[in-house]
């Protein structure tokens, strides 16, 4: 959807974009500059584009002044960083990245977006921070049309981590680890929680394989299609004492359930919805829920209820109140407010309009910190037995693990299998033509699935999505992690091709 925004922009308006992305997406139509960067590269790249900058005095230097620190500890990373360099550890060709330079540092505003390209790899912070560099570098932050924007992965992503679903903070990215802020929750919700930062997916699966973690409560997600290293996800789920799955669907997972709880879809509950821009939006009942399914907060209701939990939130708008009581983001959103029009938090008040962009005049920390980042090699790199890249996506005509997607028998008719995407001159050299069936293989597990020869991949680089359990990408990628993070590295490991038997 925002892509289709982003073709309006150039066709219509003449705005520039610059693609940086390994394979040959449709964007790159779109775009005056493309650079085709090797997987796991980005923080060579985008050191390279600020090394240019800086030399070229493309740098805005009245908003480092006034508005960042540590800009000299950058500029003196980014001094190795030159187009020559960064080219032989990109592949992309240094001429581009001079390009791509001047047209971001030139615009009278850039705004950079990213997805899960830039995150799942096990430099992901570094990826992140190093854009946020190139942003203020460029003076591209608190202002109207610019900022570094990430596009979330799926529609409620930012209102699943507003609302505390992450291991290290309550409601608002208040930390557990705050005592007044564990004190302010504990009396609205009449429970003692605790201090302790808790664990991410991939540390819960090694913990279920210790034997540290006992029993899991599984929400509308199907780790054994999604999550890297499958084999290693499937021995944790069955290493659990007691396994819940509450979901739409007899996913995967759920097939290894002690209990299935039946959620509903969307369209059958009330509720809201928080977007990649942060707009907080109503849903509505369309449809009446089925058989024995439940809404997802009448479900939790009832197990409050059997833990001897009082809550005194028993409708969604009730929800809502509690919300905003606990969350200063939300302090003054409404269900009456977003009646008909969603609002941008940070909405602190009830008389406060929304917040269409951030930073506008400070950052929270006050100064923006420019973070020097040295670039780092990915965690498995290609060798003479796994002589292949492979990297993970998604295509448009399917979602995530497939469950809902895969059920649209219009979708299937379009792409109804998992392909293993090559370049022709790869394709030549493991003798393979388009249609042959496959295997991949990487130091975790084996797959095969049909080949698609294409020029979208560069040479070297394989591509395959995660949609279809019979083509399962996942048991092949990295469970490997980001340090800080715990993002796993889905975006490259080394893999060989070879024609099935």
């Amino acid at each position: 959807m925002i892509s289709l925004e982003m073709k309006e922009a150039v066709r219509a308006n003449g705005a520039k974009m610059i693609v940086a992305d390994p394979r040959k997406i449709d964007l790159v139509d779109y775009a005056d500059v493309w650079m085709s960067q090797k997987p796991g590269s980005d923080v060579a790249l985008i050191n390279g584009m600020i090394h240019v900058i800086i030399k070229e005095e493309l740098h805005d230097k009245n908003f480092i002044a006034e508005r960042t620190e540590d800009f000299d500890k950058l500029a003196a990373v980014v001094k190795a960083y030159t187009p020559d360099m960064v080219e032989r550890i990109t592949g992309v060709p240094a001429q581009d990245i001079e390009k791509a330079a001047r047209l971001f540092a030139q615009a009278k505003t850039g705004a950079i977006f990213y997805a899960m390209g830039i995150t799942q790899h096990t430099t992901g912070v570094d990826n992140v921070k190093a854009l946020a560099n190139l942003a203020m570098v460029t003076g591209n932050v608190g202002k109207e049309n610019a900022g570094v924007n990430p596009l979330r992965g799926q529609n409620n992503v930012q209102g699943a981590c507003d609302m505390g679903a992450l291991p290290n903070v309550f409601p608002g990215y208040q930390p557990v680890t705050d005592e007044n802020a564990r004190k302010k929750f504990e009396a609205v919700w009449g429970v003692t929680l605790d201090s302790k930062v808790g664990l991410t997916i991939m540390e819960m699966m090694s913990g279920a394989i210790e034997g540290k973690v006992k029993a899991m409560f599984i929400l509308g997600e199907d780790p054994l299609t999604s999550d890297p290293n499958v084999s290693h996800v499937k021995e944790a789920i069955e290493n659990l004492d007691f396994l819940v799955v509450q979901d739409l669907f007899l996913t995967e997972v759920a097939k290894h359930a002690d209990v299935i709880l039946p959620g509903v879809s969307f369209a059958e509950k009330e509720g809201t919805f928080t977007n990649t821009e942060r707009r907080v939006q109503r849903g509505r009942e369309a449809i009446k829920p089925r058989g024995s399914a439940r809404p997802d907060w009448k479900i939790f209701l009832e197990l409050f209820k059997r833990m001897g939990a009082k809550q005194s939130c028993t409708t969604p708008e009730k929800i809502m109140k509690e919300i905003a009581g606990v969350t200063p983001q939300y302090g003054g959103i409404t269900y009456k407010r977003i009646e008909r029009e969603g609002i941008l938090w940070p909405c602190p008040d009830k008389n406060h309009p929304g917040t269409k962009y951030l930073h506008k005049d400070r950052f929270t920390r006050g100064k923006g910190l420019f973070f020097p980042i040295e670039f780092i090699d990915p965690n498995e790199l290609p060798d003479a037995e796994y002589p292949h890249i492979l990297t993970t996506g998604r295509v448009l005509y399917h979602w995530h693990g497939g469950n809902m997607s895969r059920r649209s028998k219009g979708l299937m008719a379009i792409y109804p299998e998992g392909l293993v995407e090559m370049n022709p001159q790869d394709a030549e050299a493991v003798g393979c033509k388009e249609g042959d069936m496959v295997s991949v293989e990487s130091r975790r597990g084996k797959v095969t699935g049909k080949l698609k020869v294409t020029k979208k991949s560069p040479p070297g680089v394989i591509f395959m999505t995660f949609h279809f359990p019979d083509v399962l990408t996942n048991l092949l990628t990295n469970d490997a992690l980001d340090p800080i993070a715990k993002i796993p590295e889905y975006k490259v490991c080394a893999v060989k091709v070879q024609k099935a038997s």
